[in-house]
C-alpha cells in the first residue's frame, strides 16, 4: 500500500516492494474520491472505480462484471458465510433489474440532498450503497470511498489525518453485525448511525493519539539533532519513542540491538551521562531505563 501511494504521489519508493494491482485500484479510487471531492458522483465515475478495483474482470477466480452494474446471472446477490452446503445468508440485495433505478435515486440524493451534518450523510450514503449492492464485488470498498468523499467535501480538503476505513476494518465484526441487523430489519437507521458516528469518533481519537506520538518523536529528534548516536542507540531510542512494551533493561537492549552486554551497557551509560535517558526501577539487576522528559 505504501509503495502504491508513494508512486501515485510521485515519491521515490526506494526499496519498497512493488504494489499489487488490486491495491493500486484501491489507491486510485480513494485518491480520486478525496482529491476530486468537488466533482459530481456519477454512474460513470463509479464504473471507473469498480474497473480500477478489478482490472482483469476477475474477483479471485470468479469472473465478474467489471465496471458495470451486476446482472444476477448466477442467482440473487447474497452475502453469505460458512462452508459450502451450510452457508448462512446474512443479506440478499434487491434484484438486479432494480439496481439502475435505485442507483439513480441514490445519486440524485447524493448530489442534491443537503444534510445538516456531513457525518450523518456519510453514514447514510454508506448504508444505502451497500444495501443496493450494485456491483458483483467491491461494494464495501466503494461505499467507504463514497463516505470519504462526503467527509472531504465537508472539510473542503483532500487531506485528513484520520481513517474511517481503517477503523471500520479494526471493528469489522461489529460492522458486519450492525449492517446485517439493519438490513434484515425494518431499515430503521438510528442504531446504524449511532454505531457509524461512534466509529468515526474512535477514528478521530486514534488519529489524535498517533499525531501526539509523531509530534513527540519530532520534538525529541529536534532537541537532540546536534548529538551523534550510533545505529544501536538510534534503533532503541525509536523503539522507546514508539512506545516500548514493558521495561527496557540492559539485557533487552543487547537482545534487540544484537550486541554484547558490554556494548549495551556502554550505549546506555553514554546516554545517561548526556541526559537522554534516566534510570527507573529498583536498581541492580532490576534497573530499567526510560527517556528523560523533554523540558
Amino acid at each position: 500500500m505504501r509503495s502504491s501511494i508513494a508512486r501515485r504521489l510521485g515519491v521515490d519508493v526506494g526499496a519498497l516492494a512493488p504494489a499489487d494491482r488490486q491495491v493500486d485500484g484501491v489507491v486510485d479510487m480513494v485518491l480520486d474520491a478525496t482529491g476530486r471531492f468537488d466533482q459530481p458522483l456519477t454512474a460513470a465515475r463509479l464504473f471507473g472505480w469498480h474497473a480500477a478495483l478489478f482490472p482483469t474482470g476477475y474477483s479471485d477466480l470468479a469472473r465478474i462484471r467489471s465496471g458495470d452494474w451486476r446482472d444476477d446471472a448466477s442467482g440473487p446477490m447474497q452475502v453469505v458465510s460458512g462452508p459450502v452446503g451450510r452457508q448462512k445468508v446474512h443479506f440478499e440485495a434487491p434484484p438486479a433489474h432494480l439496481v439502475e433505478g435505485e442507483m439513480a435515486d441514490f445519486l440524485l440524493w447524493f448530489t442534491g440532498h443537503q444534510e445538516p451534518d456531513s457525518a450523518v450523510k456519510a453514514g447514510m450514503a454508506h448504508l444505502w450503497f451497500v444495501t443496493i449492492h450494485p456491483f458483483d464485488d467491491g461494494n464495501g470498498r466503494i461505499a467507504r470511498a463514497v463516505g470519504d468523499m462526503v467527509l472531504a467535501r465537508a472539510e473542503q480538503s483532500a487531506q485528513r489525518f484520520y481513517s474511517l476505513s481503517a477503523q471500520t476494518q479494526r471493528e469489522r465484526q461489529d460492522y458486519y453485525d450492525m449492517l446485517e441487523r439493519t438490513e434484515r430489519g425494518t431499515l430503521e437507521v438510528t442504531d446504524w448511525l449511532e454505531w457509524f458516528l461512534s466509529c468515526l469518533l474512535r477514528a478521530l481519537q486514534g488519529a489524535e493519539v498517533t499525531l501526539s506520538v509523531v509530534l513527540n518523536k519530532a520534538r525529541f529528534w529536534q532537541r537532540w539533532a546536534g548529538s551523534p548516536f550510533n545505529d544501536r542507540q538510534i534503533k532503541l531510542l525509536n523503539r522507546l519513542l514508539d512506545g516500548f512494551d514493558g521495561k527496557l533493561t540492559s539485557s533487552k537492549w543487547a537482545a534487540i540491538a544484537k550486541c554484547s552486554p558490554d556494548s549495551a551497557l556502554r550505549d546506555i551509560t553514554d546516554m545517561l551521562e548526556r541526559g537522554v535517558l534516566i534510570k527507573s526501577g529498583a536498581g541492580g539487576r532490576s534497573t530499567s531505563y526510560e527517556l528523560k522528559p523533554l523540558d
